[in-house]
């Protein structure tokens, strides 16, 4: 693909909210209440709120500069970095970096079954049934069943891949649509929960630390991992982003402003959830079943509930779909890059052709679980580590300071380097071998 013709976002604002909408999404709504419900609370955002700083002023900002830098996504960018030691380790890093992208397309595949889920609770909000039925069987009805939310699933696949069709630009406006009302939407949510009798036990769980639970290494490395997904920094979706990125953009603001962006989006989902949770005596780390269940269990009890749900199920669509489009992204833009005379409506073809043939077999929640589990276990811890590793172990140190500091208004130096060559890359081995030697699923 002709490098000059590469899409760009049209302003800072248009790429944070792409940006945001690719780390807003399920890790947020209901990851985030769970695993703060899970590990102590207000502890758990303690340590959290660490981990997105350093992960977002050194991670994340590396991931959008690689990308800047290459004007690719994943294959191109791990190439050339890697590339800056010699032309044969070049070739190995191109070789390397199909496996975080194998992540990209992988955790596509089952996101697109759960989005098709959302679409499916929407679309029940809207007629009124979820309003009148027994929650629990309401959604074992449909999730255990095999091939029962295909519409939904079509729709999902062939509306979100239609929204890349432009790549940048696209993207873009669909964000400055979907985001904005996304953050509308839960405020709403909030405002309403805050009226719900024993919701202040919630914000109490949240707010005032226990500091004991520092103390339980399980709950600094859960936070890790949560702030690691949620940023998004797995070594390959902030990449193609980077790479439509204006040269004239500082990369670690840009980086900093989404973290700040997506932690609110955090925050606000937990005071929908938790002090929820709390008010109803429910379970907070219950997981996806939070959505279908809980939630709308809660709904069913209040005035106007059915207007709620419709709301609460618009902006989950929202948050869904906009990261399913950076990981079709990143996809789609490195084929174009790896093979020139694939357009990109061909290459979205195959995409759509790919997701629905594998992704429908998986509609049944006993077979998306599993080999989601298998994703976030295997596949993307690693590809985040080789990413971590790349950019501040294999990649010139100058040329990767060169990039950082393109646009920066004060320049960044050793601080900065030593910081994602030993903290951010210990982080990213740590729950590498977390992962892979405890089977959890971040």
């Amino acid at each position: 693909m002709n490098q000059k013709k590469l899409s760009k976002f049209s302003g800072r604002w248009g790429f944070i909210l792409s940006a945001v909408g690719s780390a807003v999404g399920m890790a947020n709504v209901w990851g985030f209440p769970a695993k703060m419900g899970a590990n102590g609370g207000a502890a758990f955002l303690v340590a959290y709120l660490i981990f997105v700083a350093l992960f977002s002023v050194v991670g994340l900002s590396a991931e959008y500069a690689i990308g800047r830098r290459s004007r690719t996504g994943t294959l191109g960018s791990y190439k050339n970095a890697w590339a800056t030691r010699n032309e044969s380790m070049g070739k190995a890093g191109g070789i390397l970096g199909w496996l975080p992208l194998a992540g990209s397309l992988c955790i596509a595949l089952g996101y697109a079954c759960i989005i098709a889920y959302v679409l499916k609770a929407f679309f029940d909000s809207v007629t009124g049934k979820v309003m009148d039925v027994d929650t629990g069987a309401w959604f074992d009805g449909f999730s255990s069943t095999p091939y029962s939310v295909v519409i939904f699933h079509i729709i999902v696949v062939v509306g979100t891949l239609l929204t890349l069709l432009l790549g940048a630009k696209s993207i873009e406006k669909s964000n400055k649509i979907m985001m904005p009302v996304f953050f509308i939407i839960f405020v709403i949510l909030a405002v309403r929960v805050a009226f719900l009798p024993g919701a202040m036990e919630g914000y109490k769980f949240m707010f005032t630390p226990d500091w004991s639970k520092l103390a339980d290494p399980m709950v600094w490395v859960w936070a890790m991992g949560q702030a690691f997904f949620s940023l998004s920094v797995t070594g390959s979706g902030m990449i193609v982003y980077g790479a439509y990125l204006d040269d004239g953009e500082d990369v670690v603001k840009i980086a900093i402003r989404t973290a700040v962006f997506d932690t609110i989006a955090a925050m606000v989902a937990a005071l929908v959830i938790i002090p929820a949770c709390f008010a109803y005596n429910l379970d907070i780390g219950a997981g996806p079943a939070l959505l279908f269940v809980t939630l709308p269990r809660i709904l069913q009890d209040i005035p106007f509930g059915q207007l709620f749900a419709i709301i609460l199920y618009t902006a989950m669509v929202f948050a869904g779909v906009s990261s399913l489009q950076n990981m079709f992204e990143a996809v789609c833009e490195s084929l174009q890059n790896k093979f020139p005379k694939l357009n990109r409506s061909v290459v979205l073809a195959i995409l759509c052709v790919l997701c629905l043939g594998i992704g429908l077999n998986m509609e049944p929640i006993a077979k998306w679980g599993p080999w989601m589990d298998i994703v976030s276990i295997y596949i993307i811890p690693i590809g985040a580590t080789l990413g971590a590793v790349s950019w501040f172990w294999i990649m010139k140190k100058d040329d990767l300071m060169d990039e950082i500091n393109k646009a920066a208004a004060k320049p960044h130096g050793n601080l900065w380097y030593c910081a994602g060559k030993y903290l951010y890359v210990i982080c990213a081995l740590i729950l590498c071998c977390v992962a892979l030697f405890m089977k959890v699923a971040f």
